[in-house]
C-alpha cells in the first residue's frame, strides 16, 4: 500500500479521513503535530495555513509515496497554488471531502485542485463512507518498480518515475 501523507485546511477532514481508511468509527481529534502510521501521515491545518510551516510539509512529504492535497467542499477560499509541483517531488492527488455539505462548490474545489497540480481527484464523504473504496483501491495498487538506471534516465529528461514514459 502506498503511504499518503495529508495536508490541508484546519477541519478539511484529514484526520477523520484517516479514520475512515482504517475503517474507524469518526471521532474528533484535533490534529496537534504530524501523526505518522505505517500508511498515513496526518499533518495539522495549521501547517497549510501558515508560510511560515510550509517547508515543513515538503519535508514531510519525502516520507511518502503519495501526497493527498486534502479540500472541503464548502472551502471558503483555496490554500494551494500552482508552484505546489516545484517543491513536492511526489505524485499529488486532490481529495475533496464534505461532498454532501450544504454549501459545496465541488467543481470550483475540483479546478483549485487542478490548478495546483493534481494527477487524479477522489470525492469523498468520511461519514457515509462514499468514494472511500475507491480511495483505498488507488492506494492499493503497487508502485512503479525501476532499476537504479532507469530512474536516473527518467531524472536526465526531466521525468518523475511515476509520469508515464515518453519517447523524446
Amino acid at each position: 500500500m502506498k503511504k499518503l501523507f495529508l495536508m490541508g485546511r484546519s477541519e478539511a477532514g484529514k484526520t477523520s479521513l484517516t479514520q475512515a481508511l482504517k475503517g474507524e468509527t469518526l471521532h474528533y481529534v484535533k490534529t496537534q503535530y504530524t501523526n505518522t502510521a505505517a500508511d498515513t501521515i496526518d499533518s495539522p491545518g495549521e501547517y497549510a495555513e501558515s508560510k511560515h510551516f510550509g517547508v515543513g510539509l515538503a519535508c514531510f512529504s519525502f516520507e511518502a509515496d503519495v501526497v493527498g492535497i486534502v479540500q472541503a467542499a464548502d472551502e471558503p477560499f483555496n490554500l494551494f497554488g500552482s508552484g505546489l509541483r516545484s517543491f513536492i517531488l511526489r505524485p499529488i492527488i486532490g481529495i475533496i471531502t464534505k461532498i454532501h455539505s450544504p454549501y459545496a462548490n465541488v467543481p470550483m474545489v475540483k479546478q483549485w485542485m487542478l490548478n495546483a497540480g493534481c494527477e487524479r481527484i477522489f470525492l469523498v464523504d468520511n461519514v457515509t463512507r462514499e468514494g472511500i473504496d475507491e480511495l483505498m483501491e488507488y492506494l492499493l495498487e503497487d508502485l512503479p518498480s525501476l532499476s537504479m538506471e532507469e530512474a536516473l534516465s527518467l531524472q536526465s529528461k526531466g521525468l518523475n518515475e511515476w509520469d508515464p514514459p515518453v519517447s523524446i
